[in-house]
């Protein structure tokens, strides 16, 4: 059946003899709203009111509505200003647009066209055709052109004998130009069909030639058109879009489609992966994957995820950090090897934390930290590039240079720069270390958490970690690498080759967080040994004091008090790694980055759920 021939039985079935059809209700608000455009030249209809199609009022609401127009006339209340005469604003729920839809894509396929298709053979994208057509003057028509695009209808706007349809592709967007005359000579009656069954949300294909119009807007003049997928629920309102921000990340399809720059941020990130990948590829570096379940979590210090395998009878953890499979590689003989991959850890969600994120760690045999420094910079300043075309790069309200050399600092000297306090002059002494680093901390406002840490520091060495985080880390807003940590916080780094109680390693930082980690990596398998050992006493003394404190806080046995806080964790040494270290790794410098952090800084994102598809929420 042709789009005429559904419209004429549109129009016959809204005459009142033939109400015992199926859906007469539905096909008279058809026929009433096509013969009202032919006869007073209007477009007039709630989806250019209020973004829904007139024709998807629920049926009874029509259905008074003509009986009181047919009746005496009835007393107008006061109309908004602007809209006097206009047709009232529907009240429709999603749940009723949908039935509606639902009938609309039945009406489809009784007349022959499958409202879901398989396939559509488009000659350009959007993009394309915009810069094909870049010259084409206002006014003017391409010669000769004939195009087929597809895309999702956006909005819609009839005026008269002529509609205007934005349809959007991956590309960007382009305008239909839609004229009655055009599409009735094709075929009789389609323009009323296309009005009255094609909504905002519709997926649809046409064909046709290529002009600009007068106020300069390339459009493709619209010779036939199809639906591909009927869209059964109404996009959100396009003035106001998806407002909720819970709603976004929850509904992210949805954002995609109606928040502009959100489809672009995930462009930016493929771009970013596969601009990093390249680089590293080209520099002899082997892509290689390790094992996300693992018989212990190791290569960081951080909450793991558990889980159990059936079929062994045992617990597995998630991995925190790649970093130790991938130096099993090196021992083996790969020289150079980087992984990207996702991390899990069982921990916090904040704007800069999500417990399932995406790393890139990197080893590279006969380097050391200074070569990784070189190398981090390069990589960032090499996906700045790529994915943004400069380096100069703005971040919520200020400018990140990427292009200048990146300051390098020691952590010692930030920390004395900004307290006037040398805790290298301490050497072990703990207590005075403290007492140096409350009377610096008081000295600043909302500094009480970063007190209370440095009163249950272990070592002098935590001490200085603790107010280098409380008091400089946020201040270290352009990219900055901070070198050489305390030995008591850097399990896996090689000591210092000229000064005592530190070692070579190095953190970036940038707008106040940090975004790679580096060592000259730890090879002497007795010295490892020795390290790992003191951090997995140090974490089961930490639980210990934690459930002796809740204990005595509760007036409960220890194990019965830390069943009300947060599961402790089992931190155990990894003996085969151990074993791998003691036939031989050669001088290796490794590093590891987060790419979502990345991605935020590349693609202006406040937080880090914007960079992830699909962030995990509460």
């Amino acid at each position: 059946m042709s789009c005429g021939a559904l419209v004429r039985a549109v129009a016959a079935a809204a005459l009142p003899h033939r109400l015992q059809l199926a859906h007469s209700a539905r096909l008279r608000a058809l026929a009433n709203s096509a013969a009202e455009a032919v006869s007073n030249g209007e477009a007039s209809s709630v989806q250019q009111q209020q973004g829904q199609p007139a024709d998807l009022q629920p049926h009874g609401q029509q259905q008074q509505q003509q009986q009181q127009k047919a009746s005496k006339p009835q007393k107008q209340g006061k109309q908004p200003k602007g809209k006097k005469g206009a047709a009232p604003e529907s009240t429709s729920s999603d749940e009723d647009i949908r039935k509606l839809r639902i009938q609309k894509a039945e009406e489809l396929r009784a007349a022959g066209r499958e409202p879901y298709a398989y396939t559509f053979p488009r000659t350009h994208t959007a993009a394309q055709l915009q810069e094909l057509h870049a010259g084409l003057g206002e006014g003017q028509v391409a010669e000769g052109a004939s195009v087929a695009v597809a895309g999702r209808v956006m909005s819609r706007r009839f005026m008269g004998k002529l509609a205007f349809f934005k349809l959007v592709d991956a590309s960007g967007s382009i305008q239909l130009y839609i004229e009655r005359a055009v599409l009735d000579e094709a075929q009789p009656e389609a323009f009323a069909a296309v009005k009255g069954l094609v909504d905002s949300g519709d997926i649809v294909g046409v064909r046709g030639g290529i002009k600009r119009t007068e106020k300069g807007e390339l459009s493709v003049t619209v010779e036939s058109l199809e639906v591909l997928t009927k869209s059964l629920l109404p996009l959100p309102d396009k003035w106001h879009g998806l407002s909720d921000v819970e709603q976004r990340y929850r509904k992210r399809y949805l954002d995609m489609i109606v928040t502009p720059g959100v489809v672009d941020t995930f462009k930016a990130r493929s771009k970013t992966i596969s601009t990093m990948r390249r680089m590293l590829e080209e520099q002899d570096f082997l892509e290689v994957e390790t094992p996300v379940l693992e018989s212990s979590a190791g290569g960081a210090d951080a909450r793991p995820f558990v889980t159990y395998h059936n079929a062994l009878g045992r617990n597995f953890t998630m991995r925190i950090a790649t970093e130790l499979h991938l130096k099993r590689l090196v021992v083996g003989g790969l020289e150079r090897v980087f992984e990207i991959g996702r991390i899990f850890r069982n921990e916090g969600i904040s704007a800069r934390h999500n417990p399932e994120f995406t790393s890139i760690e990197l080893y590279q045999a006969y380097a050391d930290y200074s070569d990784m420094m070189d190398l981090t910079e390069a990589i960032i300043r090499t996906c700045a590039q790529a994915v943004c075309g400069q380096l100069q790069l703005p971040y919520q309200g200020q400018v990140l240079d990427f292009g200048a050399p990146f300051c390098r600092a020691t952590m010692h000297d930030l920390v004395r720069d900004k307290t006037g306090v040398d805790f290298e002059a301490f050497g072990g002494d703990l207590e005075a270390a403290r007492a140096a680093a409350l009377e610096a901390l008081r000295q600043h406002s909302d500094t009480y958490a970063v007190q209370q840490a440095v009163l249950k520091a272990p070592s002098v060495g935590h001490v200085l970690n603790e107010v280098f985080e409380g008091l400089v880390e946020a201040d270290l807003q352009q990219p900055t690498f901070v070198l050489d940590h305390p030995v008591e916080i850097s399990p896996l780094a090689k000591p210092h080759r000229s000064r005592k109680g530190v070692v070579e390693r190095f953190e970036l930082f940038v707008v106040g967080r940090e975004l790679a980690n580096s060592f000259s990596e730890l090879t002497d398998p007795v010295d490892q040994r020795q390290r790992l050992e003191a951090q997995v006493a140090a974490h089961q003394a930490a639980v210990q004091q934690q459930q002796a404190a809740a204990a005595v806080a509760n007036g409960a046995g220890a194990a019965e008090a830390a069943s009300g806080e947060e599961e402790a964790y089992e931190v155990v040494l990894d003996e085969d790694f151990l074993a791998a270290l003691e036939y031989g790794m050669p001088p290796t410098g490794g590093m590891g980055m987060g790419i979502d952090r990345l991605v935020m800084l590349l693609t202006d994102s406040p937080s880090i759920r914007d960079v992830i598809a699909f962030p995990l929420m509460k």
